[in-house]
């Protein structure tokens, strides 16, 4: 009996201490050293609930935002593409003349001159 009465008071001690760490975590509000058991738990419930659901939504935006990246991914590698075949037409059209050497043509003068173009 004295063992059973030693185990018993050794685990209420323990609950005790544990309670008390769940209060530290627990956001309780302005009451916090007034709460019984049950209502320190029932908090403690609702805690959790509440960083599971932002879990989830927090998991649900990482998703958006990876399908987001994957979309404008393809699309930057579709600019990309776009940039040789472009780039590779107008090598063809005007071989000799790298990019940097491509200003304005010759033949229209300044941009102020050119038809069609706002200056």
């Amino acid at each position: 009996e004295a063992d059973a009465a030693v185990c018993s008071h050794s685990r209420r001690a323990q609950l005790r201490l544990c309670l008390e760490r769940l209060k530290g975590l627990v956001p309780l509000g302005a009451a916090a050293g007034r709460h019984t058991t049950l209502s320190l738990l029932t908090r403690a419930r609702l805690h959790i609930q509440k960083l599971e659901d932002q879990e989830r939504r927090a998991l649900h935006q990482i998703e958006q935002l990876q399908r987001e990246q994957r979309h404008l991914q393809r699309q930057l590698e579709k600019l990309g593409m776009e940039r040789v075949r472009i780039d590779s037409i107008g090598s063809s059209l005007s071989p000799g003349r790298s990019d940097s050497d491509q200003g304005e043509s010759p033949r229209w003068g300044t941009a102020a001159e050119s038809p069609g173009r706002a200056g």
